[in-house]
């Protein structure tokens, strides 16, 4: 046996996924799929793979390839979707659709059982080995950390915070397609509105979601929030099935070479790699680009996966300034209570400029057509939060 392959023989995997959410869960179903010859290992600190959560995307976020391959996953699809305002009432025939996170782990644990470590707690993360809670320590040619949302100085965020539950109600909701913003409630801390997924003809997921300066959330309020929205649109509650809740990063501005330096050389996914829609939170697109992106990779040692990850990242990141802008609009131009007008302006625009937004792909035309004409905030702070591309630095805090 030559050197290179005992050593690999020593190794407890090829490559190590710390954490098995949505990124690190679909990389992992796509290397099984398309690199069977590397030997996975997962651990993940929760009962089930991919926690407790409903991610949704727009049929235009991904190619026909990438739907055929995820579809399996899918929990619901609808044909369009609503939107509602104080002064605009809308519906978009661009295709909807959610994976839930109980099918997720139900599809995802026959592929990859065999690779698979739950309930397991993790120490430390290194490039090329994992200390777990317990002591031990696992060896990989390659350590992908995929644990959600790191701590930096490096980004200057707003935040999307938001609480949902699923209920079973007493008589038919009456709803065909999801509700995926409705400004026309009560606006305070931020931006606010409530998204409805219609699940079966009495079934809803309600979320209570706020565009907010903090991250702090208040569960309670939030549960009597979606209480209330039922109870207006006449409908009964007979019992919660389930309840979810999420603070998802908005970015204003940063330093991502620096915010990749603080990683340290451990190859990193989803949130943590900075791949995530900047306006909307959405990270299922970039979750599924990512795992195709990765695939075609000859090398999977650590040094060259964590270049690869970084300069698609970095890559990324230049592409995509111009939603860091119309974020920084949002959060700082006029008052907290009348951001909800920035949204409703933009959902007066034409249905395939909306289409490219989501899928975070505007044209140079698409971008002067949003900024163009009148502003729906005070024309200095629009100016002000045009030109604070440079929040993250300390000076500005």
């Amino acid at each position: 046996m030559d050197y290179d392959r005992r050593w690999r023989v020593a190794l407890d995997a090829d490559l190590i996924l710390v954490g098995c959410g949505l990124a690190n869960g679909l990389l992992a179903l796509r290397l099984r799929q398309q690199r069977p010859d590397l030997r996975l290992l997962i651990v993940e600190q929760g009962d089930v793979l991919g926690g407790n959560h409903t991610w949704s995307f727009h049929q235009h976020d991904l190619t026909p390839a990438q739907h055929r391959w995820l579809e399996p996953m899918v929990g619901k699809r609808w044909p369009g979707y609503e939107v509602i305002f104080p002064d605009l009432q809308r519906r978009l025939g661009s295709g909807y659709a959610s994976i839930f996170s109980e099918r997720f782990h139900q599809y995802l644990m026959p592929e990859l059982s065999d690779g698979v470590r739950l309930r397991t707690t993790v120490a430390s993360v290194e490039s090329q080995r994992v200390r777990l809670g317990s002591g031990d320590i696992l060896q990989a040619g390659a350590v992908i950390d995929g644990r959600g949302v790191r701590r930096t100085d490096q980004l200057a965020l707003g935040f999307q915070k938001f609480l949902g539950q699923e209920l079973r109600l007493q008589q038919p909701h009456g709803l065909q397609e999801p509700i995926i913003m409705d400004a026309s409630v009560a606006q305070h801390d931020g931006y606010r509105f409530v998204y409805v997924l219609p699940l079966s003809a009495d079934t809803l997921l309600i979320e209570d979601t706020y565009y907010a300066d903090g991250a702090t959330v208040a569960p309670d309020t939030l549960r009597e929030n979606i209480g209330s929205y039922a109870s207006a649109r006449g409908w009964t509650i007979v019992e919660m099935l389930r309840e979810e809740q999420g603070v998802l990063p908005i970015v204003l501005s940063g330093d991502l070479p620096a915010f990749w330096d603080e990683a340290r050389g451990v190859p990193q996914t989803g949130l943590s790699a900075a791949l995530f829609h900047p306006t909307t939170g959405y990270s299922l697109p970039d979750a599924v680009r990512l795992a195709d992106h990765l695939i075609a990779l000859d090398r999977w040692d650590a040094a060259s996966l964590f270049e690869a990850i970084r300069d698609y990242s970095l890559a990324q990141w230049r592409q995509r300034g111009f939603f860091r802008l119309l974020n920084r609009m949002l959060f700082m131009a006029g008052p907290a209570d009348r951001r909800w007008a920035v949204m409703q302006r933009f959902y007066r625009l034409r249905e395939l400029l909306i289409q490219r937004f989501y899928a975070a792909k505007l044209t140079t035309r698409d971008r002067l057509r949003i900024v163009s004409g009148k502003p729906p905030v005070p024309l200095g702070e629009a100016l002000r939060a045009l030109a604070a591309h440079d929040l993250h630095r300390k000076d500005y805090r």
